[in-house]
This record gives structure tokens, sequence and C-alpha cells, in this order.
């Protein structure tokens, strides 16, 4: 984790907390962005770099459980809610919404720093999963539809005769049609291209007429 390219957001209606928490994260060298309300956060534009949201439960114009909700569905950074109104089910309820933690003020500054650090680290797996899946995205669209055809039968293990038999092709086709699907996916070997068909969730198949 790079504090110096990681953006912590932090949404609390009480300047006195925005200010504490942005001059601890300061301190490690976070670039701290500090909103008193919601609304400010969600007009503000969003960066390239890992971010984290430190977020209040009880802010003036929307709860901040509701918040995380309306933001779950879209490309907003792991939340880490920090507040003085916390409560068990409250607690249960960012935690089952993919909350990182659930700190209730005051809290200890190792504390925070632990989550944030937790926030970050999963804000930057899950961009890097979601380029490679672009990316993966970019090679399928090369296929032909028969290589598409032939894609899932060679990653569920079949083998040529199989899948010739399968689609009523040569055997002689059916090398050919998986040697252009390695090179066009850019796999190095079949346990890879294994790998980009669980990433790009092409179904499993299995042959009719295996043996």
């Amino acid at each position: 984790m790079d504090p110096a390219h990681s953006i912590i957001y932090v949404v609390d209606d009480d300047a006195s907390i925005r200010e504490s928490i942005s001059d601890l994260l300061s301190s490690f060298d976070f670039q701290v962005v500090t909103f008193g309300s919601a609304a400010e956060y969600i007009a503000y534009g969003r960066s390239d770099s890992p971010a984290c949201l430190i977020l209040d439960v009880e802010l003036p114009d929307i709860n901040g459980l509701d918040l995380q909700g309306q933001i779950s569905q879209g490309r907003h950074p792991p939340v880490v809610f920090v507040t003085g109104h916390g409560d068990i089910p409250a607690s249960v309820r960012a935690m089952k919404a993919g909350a990182i933690d659930f700190l209730t003020k005051p809290f200890q500054e190792a504390d925070l720093m632990q989550a944030v650090g937790a926030a970050i680290a999963k804000d930057v797996d899950s961009r890097r999963t979601r380029d490679e899946l672009i990316l993966l995205d970019q090679r399928l669209s090369l296929l032909t539809p028969r290589e598409r055809e032939v894609f899932p039968l060679v990653v569920s293990g079949l083998l040529n005769k199989q899948i010739a038999g399968e689609l009523s092709i040569s055997e002689v086709t059916t090398q050919i049609h998986r040697s252009k699907i390695m090179k066009k996916m850019q796999a190095e070997s079949l346990a890879e291209l294994v790998r980009f068909a669980s990433v790009l969730a092409v179904p499993m198949t299995r042959s009719r007429r295996a043996k």
C-alpha cells in the first residue's frame, strides 16, 4: 500500500472529527478529502486511485447505512464506519453490506489505520480484478462464433476427438480452433486458459458424446 497514491474520503457532519481524522491520515501521507454531508460526497468526482470511504452513521441528509446501500452497486471504495451512534443492529447491517469495520467514537488510532489499510488493499484487489476482466473481455471479443463454441469445451477438459464429435467437425479443425483460442486469449497454458474462463464466467460443459 502506497499512502501517497491512495485517497481517503471522510464523510462526517462534525467538523472537528473531520479535521482530527484528516490530520491523522495526512501524517501517514494519505491524500484526504472531507465532506460534511452525503450529498457533498456523491457530487464529488471519483479518482482512479485506490481509495477508502470513512463514513459516519448519522449525517444531516441521509443515514450513513442508507448511503452505503445506495453506493454499493457503483464504483465506490470500501467503507469504514466511524460513528458515535453505533449499536449492534447497525454494526451487523453495516458488516453484512460489506463494510470493512465499524468503529465507535472515541476510537483507537491503530484500529482506524488497520481498517483503512484493509480497505485500501481490498480496493486495489477489486480494481485489479476489474481491469483484468475488461482486458479478457476485449480478447474474448476477438474469437469467432465457432471459436466461442470450442472455448467452453476446451476449458472443460475435453480432448480434441471429443470436441470434434460434439461439434461434428474434424480433429484437425478442432486443433486449429484450439490453437487460435490460445493465441487470441494470450494464454500460455491450458491452466491459464481455464483461469481466464473462470474470470469471464465461461460455462463449463461436458461432452454428450464423451465415453
